[in-house]
Order: C-alpha cells, then sequence, then structure tokens
C-alpha cells in the first residue's frame, strides 16, 4: 500500500513522540507530507525518545516525504491558529488531520494526584479539557473548513478504551475522551453532505515511553510476540488503524469509533 496518501498533507499533533510520533511516520510511509507537533520544542526529550522535533523530523524524512514542526498548546486558540499559519506557509492545506495531543497529564506535568471524581483539583480537571477536548474542538475549528471547502478531507480524533467504560482513576480523563468520541459522531453529522470524514480511535494500553514511565506495568502484557491478546499494543498497531482511517480504503467509514485494544472492551457501545 506504500504510496496510497502521497499527494496528501497530514497534521498530527502531540507527534513529537509517543502514540502521535508512530502515527507520523506511519501515514508518511504511506507517502503523506506530515506536520508533526508537540507542545515545546523539546518535548521529545522528555522522555528520550528525541532531542526535538528537529530531530523527529529528520528522521520521519527518510520516507522521501517534506515535513514541518510546529510547537504550541492545542488549548490555546491563538497558538492553533500560529500552527496552521506555517503549515499552510510551508506544506500546503491539510487534507488529513489527527487530533492526537492530550493525555491524563495534569497542572503539574504528571499524572494527577488525587486523580478520582471527587478529589480531582480544579486546576488538573482545567488543564486536562483543555487539553484532551476544547484542544481537539480548536485544532478542528482551525483546519476542518479548508476540507470543507475543498470537499474532501479526513479527520481521526483519538480517544481511548477507557471512553467505553466506567474508570476509576483516571476519572477526568475518561469522560473528556467519551466527549471526543461524541464531538467525532456530531462533526462527522454535520459534515455528511461535504465529502470530510471524521472518525475516532480508541487505543488500549500501549507501550509508549511515557506509559512505560508514568505507571507500574505488567511484564507478563509487555511481549508483543505472545500468542494471547492479553498484552499492551505496540504503538504501530494503533498507528495501522489511524492510516487504515485516514485513507481511501476507509472512503465509506464515517462516524465510527475504532477500539483498538486487543480485545480488552468486549460489548457493544
Amino acid at each position: 500500500m506504500t504510496g496510497e496518501l502521497s499527494g496528501k498533507t497530514a497534521f498530527v499533533t502531540g507527534s513529537g513522540r509517543g502514540l502521535g510520533r508512530a502515527m507520523a511516520d506511519k501515514l508518511a510511509s504511506l507517502g503523506a507530507d506530515v506536520a508533526i507537533h508537540d507542545l515545546s520544542w523539546t518535548g521529545p526529550a522528555k522522555y528520550g525518545e528525541a532531542a526535538d522535533l528537529d530531530a523527529v523530523a529528520k528522521e520521519i524524512t527518510r520516507h522521501g516525504v517534506k515535513v514541518c514542526a510546529v510547537s504550541g498548546n492545542i488549548g490555546d486558540r491563538e497558538a492553533v491558529a500560529a500552527m496552521k499559519r506555517t503549515i499552510d506557509e510551508k506544506l500546503g492545506s491539510v487534507h488529513i488531520l489527527v487530533n492526537c495531543a492530550g493525555g491524563d497529564i495534569g497542572a503539574a506535568g504528571g499524572k494527577p494526584n488525587p486523580n478520582n471524581a471527587l478529589d480531582i483539583s480544579f486546576e488538573d480537571i482545567k488543564v486536562l479539557t483543555d487539553n484532551n477536548l476544547i484542544g481537539t474542538m480548536l485544532v478542528c475549528q482551525a483546519f476542518v473548513p479548508a476540507m470543507k471547502a475543498a470537499g474532501e478531507g479526513s479527520v481521526v480524533n483519538i480517544a481511548s478504551v477507557a471512553a467505553h467504560m466506567g474508570c476509576s482513576p483516571e476519572v477526568v480523563y475518561s469522560t473528556l475522551k467519551a466527549g471526543v468520541v461524541h464531538y467525532t459522531r456530531c462533526l462527522a453529522k454535520e459534515l455528511l453532505d461535504d465529502g470530510v470524514r471524521v472518525n475516532v480511535v480508541s487505543p488500549g494500553p500501549t507501550k509508549t515511553a511515557r506509559f512505560q514511565a508514568t505507571r507500574v506495568v505488567d511484564p507478563k502484557r509487555m511481549d508483543a510476540a505472545q500468542i494471547s491478546f492479553n498484552r499492551y499494543a505496540e504503538p504501530d498497531e494503533i498507528a495501522e488503524a489511524v492510516a487504515f482511517l485516514a485513507g481511501p480504503r476507509a472512503k465509506f467509514i464515517n462516524g465510527q469509533a475504532l477500539r483498538v485494544d486487543g480485545g480488552l472492551s468486549l460489548f457493544a457501545g
């Protein structure tokens, strides 16, 4: 399938490291020019994945595509507008938008503590809301109108398997990701006649550097070579689902939530 995204430009938020980086790399391997993003220029260094966004961009260019990098807070409307101006100038209009930035990261830069429904601080609630739900909405508001005007485009929002079940802790994060799922459905409904598809991927627990650094992992679930699906996902396994929904093989899939969790959430809904 190499080349199926040739001639397209993709913007993947939160792609300096972790899942977003795997997604950006996958889209580039299929021929898309890619804009990568992190909260700060040195964000990729936080968990030792790269020195900075320049290093990540250089790595992705091995696929023979154009890459540009932007940084800023997706929860800040002016920052999002500045990112769009840079991407438009360097790569042109975006055809594929992947909203991956987010995560269960509170005001102090780590996981909220406490992180349950009744005790989580207001400061953490606000930061989580900006980073996960409001940020997704602002980025869509900035980039989707051009897709609508052009009569084509694909948006893939990233939620979480936690959006589809009751969870504690991580209650606010889970609730916001459920909001991302429903926002996806609503946006798909609005764009039904405009040639722009909007879908959402809900990953299960995935072996990113941040995941492994911020929690106690189960060693028995670390081996991707095992037969059992009772394991953590590899980042590339999530990226494959995103690339499928972003590209022409999914041309009649719209407004859907795809749980990529190895069967962790075995129920309808």
